[in-house]
Formats: C-alpha cells, sequence, structure tokens
C-alpha cells in the first residue's frame, strides 16, 4: 500500500494497493527498454547500496521505494477483500515470475513434454507456467508431459494441481533414468531447473532430450556447474537463464491471476507476523514450510 508519494512520482497515488518485484529500476534505460529490469544501469536489488545509496530492505513496515512509477504496478483495490487473491498477486513479485523465466528460457511450449527440477516455490511455479503456456495438454504438436521431479509429498502434491502429469521422487542417475522411461527414451524438449547446486545441474542435462533446452533459475551454489560443455555440444542442448526481469512479466501475469486461470497462492503455507520472520526463514530452511507469507 503507498503511504506517501514524492515529488517526482506521477503515477501513484497514496492509497493505492501495489506490488513491487524483487529489484527496483528505472524503466527507461537501454536494459529496460529491451526488458531486462534485473539488469538496469540505476536499478538495484532491496538492501543494497548503489547509486541511489543503502536502499530499504523489502522486509519490514515500510520501504521507501527509489523510481516509483517504473518500479511498482497498481493492482485492483477489491483484491484487499479477497485473501487468496491477494496472497496470489504476491507472488508477481518473485516466485511466478521467475518460473515463468524459467519456462521461456526452456523453450515450454504446446504439445512439449516438460520436466522441472526442484519442488521448491520457483520450481512449482515453473509447473504453473509451463501448464499456461500449453504444456501437458493434447495439441496438434503431440501429447507432453510435464515432469516434477520432488521427494516431499506436500510439495508435489501441489505440482499436480498446478498441472504436473508425473512426479519423480528419485534423485541423480536414478531420476534420469526414470525421466527418460516417461519419456520414451528421449528425455524432456524442455528442463526447468530451480535448484541450482551441481547435482541438480546434472540432472537437468541428463533429462533434456537432444535438441532441447534448460531454462536455469537456481541460484547457482556449492562447489560445481555440473555443465559438460561437449555433451551439451553433441546433444545441442542450449542453456538460458539467470535472474528473472520479473517486473517485465507482471503486465503479461497479472489478468490470468486476476481471473483465476492461474492461481499460485498454494506455494504461501505460512503466515507470520513481522517480529516471526527468522521462524519463517527457520521453517523454510527445515523444510517444514515451503513459503512464507509475512503479514503486518
Amino acid at each position: 500500500m503507498v503511504e506517501e508519494t514524492g515529488a517526482d512520482v506521477s503515477g501513484l497515488r497514496t492509497g493505492d494497493l501495489v506490488v513491487a518485484p524483487f529489484v527496483w529500476s528505472d524503466g527507461v534505460c537501454a536494459y529496460c527498454a529491451e526488458g531486462l529490469t534485473t539488469s538496469c544501469v540505476h536499478g538495484g536489488f532491496w538492501g543494497s547500496i548503489g547509486e541511489q545509496g543503502q536502499s530499504d530492505g523489502g522486509q519490514g513496515e515500510a520501504v521507501r521505494v527509489p523510481f516509483a512509477d517504473a518500479t511498482l504496478v497498481r493492482l485492483p483495490a477489491d483484491a484487499l477483500c479477497d485473501e487468496r487473491l491477494l496472497t496470489a498477486l504476491l507472488s508477481l513479485s518473485d516466485v511466478l515470475g521467475t518460473g515463468h523465466h524459467a519456462a521461456l528460457g526452456a523453450g515450454v511450449r504446446p504439445g512439449a513434454t516438460v520436466a522441472v527440477v526442484g519442488d521448491g516455490a520457483v520450481g512449482l511455479c515453473g509447473v504453473l507456467a509451463a501448464k499456461r503456456l500449453g504444456a501437458g495438454v493434447p495439441h496438434a504438436g503431440g501429447q507432453g508431459r510435464i515432469i516434477a521431479l520432488g521427494r516431499h509429498r506436500a510439495r508435489t502434491d501441489i505440482a499436480r494441481g498446478f498441472g504436473a502429469t508425473d512426479v519423480v521422487a528419485e534423485r541423480g542417475d536414478e531420476a534420469v533414468a526414470a525421466v527418460r522411461q516417461l519419456t520414451g527414451g528421449q528425455g524432456a524438449h524442455a528442463v526447468i531447473e530451480a535448484v541450482g547446486t551441481e547435482q541438480s545441474m546434472r540432472t537437468a542435462v541428463g533429462i533434456t532430450r537432444d535438441g532441447g533446452a534448460i531454462g536455469y533459475v537456481g541460484v547457482p551454489h556449492g562447489s560445481g556447474t555440473g555443465l559438460d560443455l561437449g555433451e551439451m555440444f553433441d546433444r545441442n542442448i542450449a542453456l538460458r537463464g539467470g535472474v528473472a526481469p520479473v517486473r517485465t512479466y507482471i503486465p503479461e501475469l497479472l489478468p490470468d491471476v486476476l481471473n483465476g486461470s492461474v492461481d499460485p497462492s498454494p506455494v504461501f503455507d505460512l503466515t507470520v507476523g513481522l517480529g516471526e520472520v527468522p521462524d519463517g526463514y527457520r521453517a523454510m530452511d527445515e523444510r517444514t514450510a515451503l513459503k512464507v507469507l509475512v503479514k503486518l
């Protein structure tokens, strides 16, 4: 909710209900013009230090928003009366747009077989994004699958609700074998990698069909990349992804969230108050919560 506007803000008013992506941007630089708002030359992440000085963190009672006209997106005021819708709209700030970014990077299309590595909030939104883009339903180009790779029953149940046709609980070589069995030995046309470890990337490469693509959005961590460029070269596997420019995707995704055709709200399975934020992080770390909603 907008509490106050500065003299340079013209598109927003006090009282407006808004959503903010996890990166603020000016909306006019060369990168923003190309839709890559995460590389904005004047932008930054909440809590970071940049040209604007120290920016406020995004998890507080209030935050000053640089370039508010370009960064914030106004939402319908009546969304405040619908708890489920308000929760779904919150996903536009990060996980839904990130899942969509991965699906685009992987080249998801109607009739394609898609595999999603990772059963966190982003991976589950990747399933939802793949379904939205036409995967997993009969099509002239084929009757593809949406295969969710994950071991947590509560999360894979959400994946099925989001459109997954199959669930693979195995990991490593066993996961690769299971996906290939489901796909007649060929693998998936499009693979979403939403974990960021060496093992998850090796799995992603192993389950990709020759000529297919991997959309990676898992923040890389660990000792290695898991990429064998020689194998990817020989099998014509493309790799595309990175930090999701979710501000660019919000106008496209917003109507589907508002009309209910896309409902990512189930990924938020725990609500905490501002003073309980450390407990929320602990719950996610211990895998007792999927994604935490902080309510003031």
